[in-house]
């Protein structure tokens, strides 16, 4: 979404990210340490830092990345499609506690 902000609660931050990203780091996190997609950028450290200030938000972002249109999720540089990454946003949903 460059030039555009994610109109949602924290969206700045979350545009920062890229909800792919943060899908993807947050899987890793959580559910599979081998899960490696999220390294494929060269900003990892600053995307780290505001997934960490981010945490409040976590839950209500995949929950909106899990309705967000499939072609725009599809435009990404960490190698995910559409499908997996809101499989992985509902699967992290799913353990949320």
């Amino acid at each position: 979404m460059k030039g555009h902000e994610f109109n949602l609660e924290g969206g700045a931050m979350l545009t920062q990210m890229g909800a792919t990203w943060f899908v993807s780091y947050a899987y890793y996190e959580k559910i599979d340490n081998t899960h490696l997609n999220w390294k494929k950028v060269s900003t990892t450290q600053t995307r780290i830092s505001t997934y960490n200030r981010s945490r409040y938000y976590h839950k209500y972002w995949l929950q909106e990345v899990v309705r967000m249109n499939e072609t725009k999720l599809n435009r990404n540089s960490i190698l995910l499609s559409a499908a997996e990454i809101k499989a992985m946003a509902k699967r992290l949903l799913e353990i949320w506690k």
